[in-house]
C-alpha cells in the first residue's frame, strides 16, 4: 500500500535585517508562519495517563520481549541478533511501553533512502492490547515523522485482513494501477 496525500514540511521564523538607507535606520522584518501540531487520535499525555511510554530510539527495547509480540500477532520467531542488525539499519522506529511491565506492546519501524522513499515494517500491537488505539497511534507519529522529513512515497506490505485499518491512515492499494511486486526464489524440483 501507498500513502498519498499532501506534503506540508515545517515553516521556520525568519529574521531578516533590511540594509540601511540614508533616508530610515535598520530595520528587522520577521517573516514567520506557524505549523500546526500535528492532531493525533490519542495524545501523548493521554497514552502517558493511560500508563503507556512512547520512544522514538531502541534504548530499552528488550528485543525478546519484543519477538514475543511479533509471536503473537503470527510473525514467525527471529534470531535476535538479525533483529538488532535490521533495527541498526531503520531509520524511523516507534515503539510502546506498557509501563508497569516495562513491556513493548506495539511497534512500527520504516526504512528507505531518507528523501524520497520509505518502507514501513513489523507494524504490531500486543494482542492484549489491540483495540485500544495503540496501532494507530504508533501509525500516525510514524507517518508524521517521515513526512517532516520531506519522505512522500510511503509503502508498506499489508495482509489483506487488516487493509481496513491502514487506509483511513491514507494508505491505498495499487494507487494508479501500481502494483508491487517481490522476489521470490523457488526450488527446483529434483529430478527422480
Amino acid at each position: 500500500m501507498l500513502r498519498h496525500g499532501i506534503v506540508s514540511a515545517p515553516l521556520r521564523t525568519t529574521h531578516l535585517r533590511l540594509a540601511p538607507t540614508h533616508l530610515r535606520p535598520p530595520q528587522t522584518l520577521t517573516i514567520s508562519a506557524q505549523l500546526s501540531t500535528p492532531s493525533y487520535t490519542i495524545s501523548d499525555n493521554e497514552l502517558l495517563s493511560r500508563g503507556f511510554a512512547l520512544h522514538r530510539t531502541t534504548e530499552g527495547l528488550n528485543l525478546d520481549h519484543l519477538n514475543s509480540v511479533f509471536v503473537a500477532v503470527g510473525f514467525p520467531r527471529r534470531d535476535p541478533h538479525k533483529i538488532r542488525v535490521a533495527l541498526e539499519h531503520t531509520d524511523s522506529i516507534l515503539w510502546v511501553e506498557y509501563v508497569k511491565t516495562q513491556r513493548p506492546v506495539a511497534f512500527a519501524r520504516a526504512t528507505g533512502d531518507g528523501v524520497f522513499n520509505a518502507i514501513i515494517w513489523d507494524v504490531v500491537v500486543d494482542p492484549n492490547f489491540q483495540g485500544v488505539g495503540l496501532g494507530k497511534a504508533v501509525m500516525e507519529r510514524l507517518v508524521e515523522e517521515l513526512l517532516q522529513k520531506g519522505i512522500t512515497n510511503i509503502a508498506l506490505y499489508s495482509e489483506p485482513r487488516v487493509l481496513g485499518f491502514y487506509r483511513p491512515l491514507g494508505f491505498v492499494s495499487d494507487p494508479d494501477g501500481i502494483l508491487g511486486m517481490v522476489y521470490s526464489r523457488k526450488q527446483k524440483k529434483k529430478k527422480s
